[in-house]
């Protein structure tokens, strides 16, 4: 996966916007190569609950593990990157991604991703240090007041371009996630000047707050 800075440094093999995908998947029949990072960037015809999370089960099959290509196969999984798979959906969102120990999760450019959608991610993975949401412009307040409990050990956070987003989800943020180093809130427009020197006050250890916002403003807080 791509963290906002450029590219992570895991010396696990990755996969390029899903090449070879169902062979790191395996064939359900046998465990598949540990996977730590995955790429599955600009696949825009991606659609996780039909073909990957495809489950080749009877209707009387009681059996709960994944049958076929399914990436909840990839327990050892820790980054994750979905930018611009414009097909994704809350539903299948919410169906396939349940990774525990994921650290990072790139949602970037998804169009129809809304707040139920990010609830349903908070819930699956809750051990996120760096998440990227921006241009996901239908996620507003409320679904950050429910999903922001969820992440204690977020660290890096970009939120640029979500122009439904106040001051209000930046004191939700402040309030839940204690460990936040770096927060992106450009071309945020609902969101102040004012607003951002009061989230940095309350969170002293935000080392970094990008916020370029309407009008040809250009701002970067470094401290």
């Amino acid at each position: 996966m791509h963290s906002p800075g450029g590219p992570a440094g895991a010396a696990q093999p990755e996969l390029g916007r899903g090449w070879g995908l169902a062979r790191a998947l395996g064939s359900g029949r046998r465990a598949p190569a540990p996977l730590a990072s995955l790429s599955l960037a600009y696949c825009s015809s991606l659609k996780l609950h039909q073909e990957l999370e495809h489950q080749a089960l009877g209707p009387k099959d009681p059996s709960p593990q994944p049958q076929g290509s399914s990436l909840l196969m990839l327990r050892a999984l820790r980054e994750l990157d979905l930018t611009a798979c414009s097909k994704l959906t809350d539903a299948s969102l919410a169906k396939v991604l349940q990774f525990p120990e994921l650290r990072q999760l790139s949602l970037r450019l998804l169009p129809a991703l809304t707040d139920k959608g990010l609830v349903a991610v908070a819930r699956g993975c809750p051990s996120l240090e760096r998440l990227v949401l921006s241009h996901c412009s239908l996620l507003s307040n409320e679904g950050w007041s429910q999903a922001a409990s969820s992440w204690p050990r977020l660290q890096h956070l970009n939120l640029a371009s979500c122009g439904q987003l106040t001051e209000q989800t930046l004191d939700t943020v402040g309030q839940a996630c204690k460990q936040l180093q770096m927060l992106d809130v450009a071309m945020c427009p609902r969101i102040s000047m004012a607003a951002v020197r009061c989230f940095q006050a309350q969170l002293p250890q935000v080392t970094c707050v990008q916020s370029r916002f309407m009008g040809g403003a250009d701002l970067t807080i470094t401290l």
